[in-house]
């Protein structure tokens, strides 16, 4: 029975030791955290220095963590063949090394500052290159209209300057056979004129011959009508008057032949110079319509030439403009779709860097936090 009340006391005493430690734990731990804060912050950066022992092991791991996103930066910047890459992970490598408070921080504002600049110039060159693309196409559009109406109004213009000029031949040819159509009428005139005045002596010749041995053949039949004893002794009578007759007969059948051909002669005078007075309207009318559609054509030509020339004005401006915008669309060093696959490959590699570091840093802050968390159950105990 001794023995178990020294126990009990022995235990009633090492209870209420161990309620006085615990009490004098919390008492300690009010103490510190109401008088120690500003020191705290001095000489730990705000961590309570009950985590000071595990922040040496945390620090590590985010340095290393670090400098692997440092690395993977600068790996890219090769991949990518990237001065401005290469340059962030110089500037990385330079805060990582720092040991400046936080480091994480500084170093994701870096790598999202870069994200968000290749995000812009990503943005601004797709812009550029629809812009390029509308006005390449535009401008080439109007180019090949502006070529194609040029060409036509060429063409008219050629065919129009062609049919004026045979109409110019066709009328030279006109006015050439007009020219002599007046000469073979005036030479016929000539002739006939001539013909009819040979046709006026020869017909009067005759007439006057005629009227002559008709008035020798009255008077030869008068006297002898009055001497028949003389007609019937001599005989004489029937000789004269039959050889007058036979003139009589040949210088009338050379009169009526005179008329007649006279007659056909200024017939066919009278038909002809109708013929050539039809043909010469004919071609006078047919070179007045050839001058005039001639002259229209001119004209017509003339005004398509100035619309060429205005439509060609505008055509040269369009190359111009279209040399100029070739100069500053024409992808020479680089497309713009490998331009693209880089940016790309480069904002898809800082993305992967900066989920490097934000895991890191949640991983980190978990670890804190746990830390703390324990080291506050301590104290609780």
């Amino acid at each position: 029975h001794h023995e178990c009340m020294t126990k009990a006391e022995d235990f009633e005493a090492e209870t209420k030791s161990r309620g006085e430690e615990l009490a004098a734990i919390a008492k300690a731990k009010v103490i510190i955290i109401e008088a120690t804060g500003g020191a705290e912050e001095i000489s730990y950066g705000g961590a309570s220095f009950l985590q000071t022992a595990s922040r040496s092991r945390l620090s590590s791991k985010a340095d290393l963590a670090g400098f692997e996103v440092v690395r993977a930066v600068r790996d890219l910047a090769r991949t990518q063949n990237s001065k401005a890459l290469m340059l962030l992970s110089q500037r990385l490598s330079s805060v990582a090394h720092s040991h400046s408070a936080d480091v994480f921080g500084k170093i994701k504002g870096l790598i999202s500052d870069m994200i968000e600049k290749l995000e812009n110039q990503a943005a601004a060159d797709a812009t550029h290159k629809s812009y390029c693309d509308k006005q390449l196409s535009e401008t080439n559009s109007k180019k090949t209209e502006k070529t194609t109406e040029v060409e036509k109004l060429a063409t008219k213009i050629d065919q129009m300057t062609a049919k004026s000029s045979s109409l110019k031949e066709e009328v030279a040819a006109l006015q050439s056979a007009l020219s002599k159509l007046m000469s073979s009428q005036a030479e016929m005139d000539k002739l006939r004129g001539e013909e009819n005045t040979l046709y006026k002596t020869t017909k009067a010749d005759l007439e006057q011959g005629l009227n002559g041995v008709q008035l020798a053949l009255k008077v030869l039949n008068d006297y002898y009508a009055k001497d028949a004893a003389h007609v019937s002794a001599s005989g004489s009578s029937s000789g004269i008057i039959g050889l007058l007759e036979v003139v009589e007969s040949d210088f009338s059948k050379n009169l009526a032949e005179v008329v007649s051909t006279e007659e056909a002669a200024a017939a066919a005078y009278e038909q002809e110079s109708k013929d050539t007075s039809v043909e010469k309207v004919t071609k006078e009318k047919d070179v007045e319509h050839k001058i005039k559609e001639s002259a229209y054509l001119d004209k017509e030509s003339a005004a398509l030439s100035a619309d060429r020339s205005n439509v060609q004005a505008e055509l040269d401006a369009i190359l111009e403009y279209l040399s100029k915008i070739e100069a500053e669309c024409t992808e020479v060093a680089e497309t713009y779709a490998d331009k693209k696959a880089h940016r790309e490959a480069e904002i898809a590699g800082l993305k992967s860097a900066l989920d490097t570091l934000e895991n890191e840093t949640s991983l980190v802050q978990k670890r804190m936090a746990h830390r703390r968390f324990r080291g506050t159950g301590v104290l609780a105990a």
